[in-house]
């Protein structure tokens, strides 16, 4: 059995959005994504033509070297794969798993927090509404903060709310989205600091 992953790319950096933003995590950016939102600013990531089948083993160790316990799974798209065998060793290694997710396909591994962002182009799958930690919408038009108040009412009672303009519509995108706020406390802003403040 062929238990390497297609690697676009890994870093250590800053979180730059989300709960844990500010926070020093390792990333590791699966390749392969068939959602297809129209303001991704990692398309490159949808294809894995050309990108590494990296093993478990050999990306844990490569994350030992960074001082951060947060190890952060994104893509592309990470549960095209099933993630058992990767968080399982990581676990094992002492790392603390977080994933972001359109939720898109069905959940798989063992997670310290789930960061769900569904998105219009591909429905996400039931089961994240119940188990993410987190929902994150990215607010791309004033229309999103309908469907946004959608995703919030299935999503369990512990989770955390967040409204994220998207980036290149921000000017006109986060006067909405601090009003909408101020009206439903329950949600809070994200915005991607890492950005703002030039952090690959």
């Amino acid at each position: 059995m062929d238990r390497s992953l297609p690697i676009m790319e890994s870093f250590y950096t800053i979180q730059g959005e989300g709960f844990h933003q500010g926070k020093a995590a390792h990333f590791i950016r699966l390749a392969g994504c068939d959602v297809g939102c129209v303001w991704c600013d990692v398309k490159d990531s949808w294809s894995t033509e050309g990108y590494p089948g990296l093993l478990p083993e050999t990306l844990l160790e490569e994350s030992n070297q960074y001082q951060s316990e947060i190890v952060v799974i994104t893509g592309g798209e990470p549960f095209m794969y099933d993630l058992t065998d990767l968080t399982d060793i990581f676990k094992k290694g002492g790392k603390k798993l977080n994933v972001e997710t359109s939720g898109a396909y069905p959940l798989s591994g063992y997670w310290d927090w789930i960061c769900f962002s569904p998105k219009k182009f591909k429905a996400p799958k039931d089961e994240f509404f119940e188990k993410a930690h987190e929902l994150k919408m990215v607010i791309y038009h004033p229309s999103d903060l309908k469907w946004a108040e959608e995703m919030a009412g299935k999503m369990n009672s512990n989770a955390k709310l967040f409204l994220q303009p998207e980036w290149s519509k921000s000017e006109k995108i986060v006067p909405l989205i601090i009003e909408h706020v101020k009206k439903n406390p329950r949600w809070e802003i994200s915005l991607q600091i890492h950005k703002f403040m030039n952090i690959p």
